[in-house]
């Protein structure tokens, strides 16, 4: 059956969030994106540092309708609305795009996350981040980094150009075609660096593309020593299989080769 993207995946529901919080919400998707940019702050944030351990440990958070009843608790007001440093839940990149594709679902989009390397935070990296994508009305996927609207990183964050970011498996066939440097892809801030952080955001864009959307220091199946370069030769054309799935538009493709045992997610992690 094919993957229907509109619908939300057990980390996209928004579950029991008033519709008060809901219906003020935006129409096109850079509306309804726009003010995600202002609903997490990052650990190593200063908003962040200071704040106690049990508001550190959100960022721990996996379901989208959880981060929202974080958020509405801080401030109570419609998901419409930018929030103060002050009022932010701790997050990751991964944050901003689950909680930016549920809204999108939401209003009926067809909408789904990405785990992969952005190119425009630090010039000539390619550093471990997440985003959105839905497809627009001529049926493009159009991709979104809900991250950093507004915040003039780049031009148009709302539709970023094909350079600007990898997909995990896009990136894999990159580095296999020997077209890119392993050593520049990576995690900023950390010596996790190389083809072994490729295959890992690999594995994950997949989970993502078929709706099971995990945390970026989630790990299951071969992929510990997939990050440490001792999975082999097998496993290496299983990510190729996987790349050339992904980098289609077939969803029961995906959903296919995302039924193998050292790439789906098991059970017990989606909580």
């Amino acid at each position: 059956m094919p993957i229907d993207y509109s619908l939300p995946g057990s980390m996209t529901t928004l579950g029991d969030t008033p519709a008060w919080a809901l219906e003020p919400i935006g129409r096109d998707a850079l509306e309804i994106c726009r003010p995600v940019h202002t609903f997490f702050v990052q650990p190593t944030d200063p908003f962040a540092v200071a704040l106690p351990e049990p508001r550190i440990a959100e960022n721990q958070i996996r379901p989208a309708a959880e981060l929202v009843t974080r958020l509405l608790l801080l401030d109570a007001a419609p998901l419409n609305v930018e929030r103060d440093p002050a009022d932010r839940v701790v997050g990751t990149c991964r944050h901003f795009a689950v909680v930016a594709c549920a809204l999108l679902r939401h209003r009926g989009f067809q909408a789904r996350v990405r785990c992969g390397f952005a190119t425009y935070f630090q010039p000539g990296q390619a550093l471990d981040h997440w985003i959105v994508e839905h497809r627009d009305q001529g049926g493009h996927w159009v991709r979104v980094d809900p991250e950093i609207i507004g915040l003039g990183i780049i031009e148009h964050p709302e539709s970023l150009a094909p350079e600007q970011f990898l997909t995990g498996g896009e990136a894999w066939a990159a580095f296999r075609r020997g077209e890119i440097d392993a050593s520049r892809f990576g995690v900023h801030g950390t010596q996790n660096w190389g083809a072994g952080e490729i295959r890992g955001n690999a594995a994950k864009d997949l989970a993502s593309l078929n709706k099971v959307e995990m945390l970026p220091w989630d790990e299951w199946g071969r992929m510990g020593d997939a990050y440490l370069d001792r999975t082999g030769a097998d496993y290496d054309e299983l990510l190729d299989r996987l790349a050339e799935v992904c980098a289609g538009d077939d969803s029961d493709a995906i959903a296919a080769v995302y039924t193998h045992e050292d790439l789906r997610v098991p059970a017990e992690l989606i909580l």
